[in-house]
């Protein structure tokens, strides 16, 4: 039965055509709707359309009304309707036949009913009565197409007063045997948790058995209830962690289905989703923040920078870090991903590194330092949207020393803005900058003037009431409120005795409410004077009567003298015969108070703005009309939510007479099936162009070896200065303090000449000398919701201070920390870094097999290398190769180069003088030891030998290696411990190395203490990193054996990787490079598929299945060992991208 279904459900889609023959897609030349399409096509005015249209509707309304329509014409009757609503002309008449059909068609017919029902009515459609008992229906309907179908329904258009007839069947639906209709029932409730949230608490817990459906799609639809929920109280959801954590760690690691990927992303809007839930369960709470370290260390390793869909998932991961508990490393990848996003030349991905740098100053101010000259560039990019989101990061950073330099930016904007909203915003946050940091009073008016003046008629009220707020409330001080006001009455005298014709009527009022309260304090300024410029505005033609009447407001509080009665007369005959009632009111007002000057003096006294005002919130004056209104009959007053409530209650359903019978119970079927090697889940790999893999197959890719490359993705690719062109593309590193970053040009070439700066370069530096004034740790950072040590310029006194303390985290490297799987596997690997490769050989008697297959050694990522390299240029080249800590200053004299290599070489034991071994690299020194490493391979052991150098004239007593790992088991395999080192010899350490934590590269550290002759004791600190590939071994098995072993392991991984071709089958050519480089077996190669096996030294062995598929390789690897499928994988990505 299960089988017919899914063919049912397959083959809907071309049942649903209305071409007459099945399986078409396309519409017929004699269907009257594609008539009616090509007829409208075919138009050449609206007027035209209209007719047609109505003629259609015409014809549609005679035909459904018609009692011999069949219901299979009545389909295509209410398609044509939905057409015809489509394009904005009503067609009510058809809505009733909608639900008709979706009662009483079959089941084609039905979808078209439920289709047409739900694009026509909305919650609130009084019809939606009609189809609740059809709904009843099907949801116990034992067809499940039509369970479905009402399942859609009332997730997308059931209003609140019909749900508690409809939510048992829901609510049942969640244990159906079929996963399509647990998912829909769960979308449902979101729908119910959305308008009614009371009416489904009940069925929480029934929520977390969604979230544990064996489905990934019914997981996922429970996560949108989730995601709601979490929001509203996080607290108690926080033992759902681990369980959103392990979901998200099965998701990238590539274990859900491959319908679920996305350009061989696995379910990005999945991950995007959990990214969300964690960010805000991990809030201000360590302990569960510190479960999603590894995670989300995974999911920014894993997202390569290569699809638009990557780079919103890696958003979301670098908001995820900066919201939750902090962790250093954590924060240096993610400053690495912003680095990447605002350095890119792509406009959206620089876009989104603005957005992400705005969310993430706040938490850390130092980072806007590194991107200084970025961030102006910005300034003046030709995109206005990234000019906007600049300017909103520039005002996150603002503090009392940059304010000026910022708020003449955004100025700036608004100058040539045209964008209503974006004008509305920035008049906003200019006027908040301008109140929180005016360096004077001078400047702060002129800054509020232009806001005026810019933002116009469209800014919101609340900008000139707080404005004329707190020119009245004064501040601290007496006198400086006086300067203030005094100073504001000199500047809008000026702006009347210019051209107030060009400034918009918020702006008037402004000038004219300060100038009736505060034109008395400028000595030498009669009323009569302002009272005349007052006056000038009232003859403009654009003075709207809102600003007319606070125009004469301002004069009558002015009016003194017989020049004032007499002018009041004139504006009482001008104006007094107005239609407007208000301004009426406001001359008749004017006129008589300029007559009486001791009514004016009650009414409108000096300085009555800053007296605190009396409110009467109860309306008690009123309390006589209320009474004799409820006496005669009146209801009494009802607030609005009351009103409402009533409301609902009156037009609510009385749901109890209906019955609700049950649906036949079914059984439930497993589905579990264990995958085969052959149904993988592809992710995006980090070698290759998961865009192009999912559309372009190998045979059609443009063969361009030896072709010269011209032209790219930007346009013209110049050919002169390479280098000075890839140096522009340069990330700089996040690590690096703010002093290197901060003045210096990081877009230049890194030459250590000095070159004279061009005169723009100049410019730009000193612009970011002024922006990022104050954003140092020696400095204020006065962070918009942050505390702030400047205080504010302008303080009110009706409004309390109130501060928060902030600490700032310090942090600090120690000699050594034990690294995690996620970290090692990263190595930086959002920057695309290589591995470099250190491996000598230091004879030619070699075994061969071991000669071309052994691994390379100690190697650290180029961006590593680079970073120390600009760190700390002091340190020796060997010590950063070596990756080691000294507690002891290295040497002055010591050069590490080749003969030093063969010196040391020569003391090996003899039984390892025959085999290869990595370079021979300094660990640690001092003035008398110097202790270097090197790893010796062998088929059956991993041997670490340390040479202890004595360059002193004196022996060195008491020595003592401790050595230890958490990845690693070392045992000394030294028969006899070296106790003494004799002067100006060498003695040598060996000890044997298994895995016992698979890592992408494992470590060890130890000590070296030991006593000078003055009996002094000294101790050294050092520290040895080795590839996981050096324990790698080829496992020899029949394709037999890697099938039984293949069902018993139960760690697995999955990913593409990139296929080679070498002039050989890509497959064929792929897996000699790994066999090559990795020690890799490969054990049988069959059409479009391999398998290959390999094993760790003590004998744990990793399986691998790799399909040609889509251009790319699809790898699965599966093993007994958690984390060493992950390990092996990122060797594989290495090894190819090195080839």
């Amino acid at each position: 039965m299960s089988d017919v279904v899914e063919k049912t459900l397959t083959a809907l889609p071309s049942l649903l055509s209305l071409d007459s023959q099945p399986g078409s897609g396309k519409l017929s030349s004699t269907s009257k709707l594609g008539n009616l399409i090509r007829g409208i096509t075919e138009l050449t005015s609206k007027h035209e359309e209209e007719k047609l249209i109505q003629r259609e509707l015409s014809s549609i309304k005679e035909q459904v009304a018609s009692p011999n329509t069949s219901m299979r014409q009545m389909k295509e009757l209410m398609v044509r309707a939905i057409y015809c609503e489509m394009l904005g002309y009503e067609a009510s008449f058809s809505y009733i036949h909608a639900i008709k059909l979706a009662q009483q068609g079959t089941v084609l017919e039905k979808r078209v009913g439920y289709l047409a029902v739900s694009l026509f009515l909305n919650e609130s459609h009084e019809l939606l009565l009609l189809l609740v008992n059809t709904v009843l229906k099907d949801l116990q309907s034992t067809n499940l197409i039509e369970v479905c179908m009402a399942l859609t329904v009332v997730s997308q258009m059931f209003p609140k007063d019909m749900i508690p007839a409809i939510l048992p069947l829901v609510e049942e639906k969640l244990t159906h045997p079929k996963e399509i209709i647990r998912r829909k029932a769960v979308l449902a409730l979101y729908k119910f948790y959305l308008i009614a949230p009371n009416q489904v608490q009940h069925i929480h817990n029934k929520f977390r058995k969604a979230l544990c459906d064996k489905d990934p799609g019914v997981m996922t639809a429970s996560l949108h209830i989730y995601l709601q929920m979490i929001k509203e109280n996080p607290e108690g959801y926080k033992d759902l962690t681990a369980s959103f954590v392990t979901i998200l760690k099965q998701v990238v690691g590539g274990k859900l289905p491959m319908d679920f990927n996305y350009h061989s992303v696995p379910a990005p809007w999945l991950q995007i989703q959990l990214l969300r839930i964690l960010s805000l369960l991990g809030k201000d709470d360590q302990s569960t923040s510190e479960m999603m370290y590894e995670v989300l260390d995974e999911s920014l390793r894993r997202a390569e920078m290569n699809h638009n869909i990557t780079y919103a998932i890696l958003y979301e991961c670098v908001k995820s870090i900066y919201t939750i508990h902090p962790k250093a490393e954590l924060l240096e990848k993610a400053a690495k991903c912003i680095g990447n996003f605002v350095l890119s030349p792509k406009i959206n991905l620089k876009y989104l590194g603005l957005k992400a740098l705005t969310y993430v100053v706040q938490q850390d101010a130092n980072l806007a330092l590194q991107h200084q000259l970025t961030i102006i560039e910005c300034l003046d990019h030709s995109d206005l949207v990234i000019k906007r989101e600049t300017l909103e990061l520039l005002f996150r950073i603002t503090n009392a020393q940059n304010v000026t330099v910022i708020v003449e930016k955004m100025l700036e904007f608004l100058r040539l803005s045209k964008d209503d909203y974006t004008t509305i915003d920035l008049v906003g946050k200019v006027a908040e900058l301008a109140e929180k940091y005016a360096p004077d009073n001078e400047w702060f008016i002129e800054t509020m003037n232009t806001v005026f003046s810019l933002g116009g008629d469209m800014m919101q009220p609340d900008i000139p009431n707080s404005f004329l707020r707190l020119l009245s409330e004064g501040f601290d001080s007496t006198e400086e409120d006086r300067q203030l006001r005094l100073f504001a009455v000199d500047s809008y005298v000026s702006l009347l005795q210019g051209e107030p014709g060009r400034l918009p009527q918020r702006f008037l009022q402004v000038i004219s409410w300060v100038l009736g309260e505060y034109s008395h304090l400028r000595e030498g300024l009669e009323p009569a004077t302002t009272l005349r410029l007052l006056a000038k505005l009232l003859d403009m033609k654009h003075t709207s009567s809102e600003t007319k009447s606070w125009v004469l407001l301002a004069m009558s509080k002015l009016c003194e003298g017989p020049d004032c009665v007499s002018l009041a007369q004139e504006l009482s005959e001008r104006h007094g015969g107005s239609l407007d009632t208000v301004l009426r009111q406001r001359v008749q007002e004017l006129r008589h108070l300029s007559e009486d000057a001791e009514l004016r003096a009650s009414v409108l006294p000096r300085d009555a703005a800053q007296e605190p005002l009396e409110v009467d919130s109860s309306l008690s004056f009123l309390d006589g009309f209320v009474s004799e209104a409820l006496s005669a009959g009146a209801a009494p007053y009802k607030p609005p939510h009351q009103r409402q409530e009533e409301l609902a209650q009156a037009k609510a359903l009385s749901l109890e007479p209906y019955g609700l019978s049950l649906p036949i119970s079914m059984s439930s079927c497993s589905l579990a099936d264990r995958q085969s090697p052959t149904l993988l889940s592809m992710s995006s790999g980090l070698s290759g162009n998961s865009t192009d893999l999912s559309h372009k197959g190998g045979s059609t890719t443009l063969k361009l070896d030896g072709v010269k490359r011209v032209w790219g993705k930007d346009g013209y690719l110049a050919q002169k200065e390479p280098v000075e062109e890839s140096a522009q593309v340069e990330v700089p590193s996040p690590l690096c303090s703010p002093s290197r970053q901060g003045g210096a040009d990081s877009t230049h070439s890194q030459t250590p000449t000095p070159t004279p700066t061009p005169e723009p370069e100049k410019e730009k530096q000193q612009l970011a000398s002024s922006l990022f004034v104050g954003l140092g740790s020696q400095s204020s950072v006065c962070l918009m919701g942050k505390s702030e040590q400047t205080p504010q310029r302008f303080r009110r006194k009706a409004k309390g201070q109130g501060s928060s303390s902030g600490a700032s985290e310090q942090i600090s490297n120690s000699h050594y920390s034990t690294q995690s799987t996620v970290d090692n596997l990263l190595c930086n690997n959002l920057l695309d870094s290589t591995v470099t490769s250190d491996l000598a050989v230091s004879t030619p008697e070699q075994t061969p097999q071991l000669s071309q297959e052994v691994a390379t050694t100690n190697g650290t990522c180029d961006a590593e290398q680079d970073l120390i390299e600009e760190t700390d240029p002091g340190n020796s080249p060997s010590l950063i190769r070596a990756n080691s800590t000294v507690t002891a200053d290295p040497p002055a004299h010591k050069d590490p180069d080749r003969p030093k290599d063969s010196c040391l070489s020569s003391h090996l034991p003899a039984e390892l003088a025959g085999l290869s071994h990595s370079e021979i690299i300094p660990l640690c020194s001092s003035q008398n030891l110097d202790l270097s490493a090197c790893h010796v391979q062998k088929e059956d052991a991993l041997l670490l030998v340390i040479f202890i150098e004595n360059s002193s004239d004196s022996d060195i007593e008491q020595m003592l290696l401790q050595t230890e790992s958490d990845e690693l088991e070392v045992s000394c395999v030294t028969d006899s411990p070296v106790e003494a080192v004799r002067s100006l010899s060498v003695s040598v350490y060996q000890y044997s190395l298994m895995v016992k934590r698979p890592a992408a590269h494992v470590a060890l550290a130890g000590t070296a203490s030991y006593q000078l002759p003055s009996g002094e004791s000294q101790v050294m600190q050092f520290s040895y990193r080795l590839p996981l590939t050096s324990f790698i071994r080829p496992l020899c098995v029949s394709t037999e054996e890697y099938g039984t072993l293949w069902l018993a392991f139960s760690q697995d991984t999955k990913q593409n990787l990139a296929l080679l071709n070498d002039g050989q089958d890509p497959l064929t050519a792929t897996l000699d490079v790994l066999k090559n480089k990795l020690q890799l077996h490969v054990v049988d190669i069959i059409g479009a598929e391999g398998i290959v096996a390999c094993r760790l030294l003590q004998g744990q062995p990793c399986l691998m299945h790799c399909r040609v598929h889509a251009g790319s390789l699809a790898v699965w690897l599966r093993s007994p060992v958690p984390d060493l499928p992950d390990c092996l994988l990122y060797h594989c990505q290495r090894a190819l991208q090195e080839h």
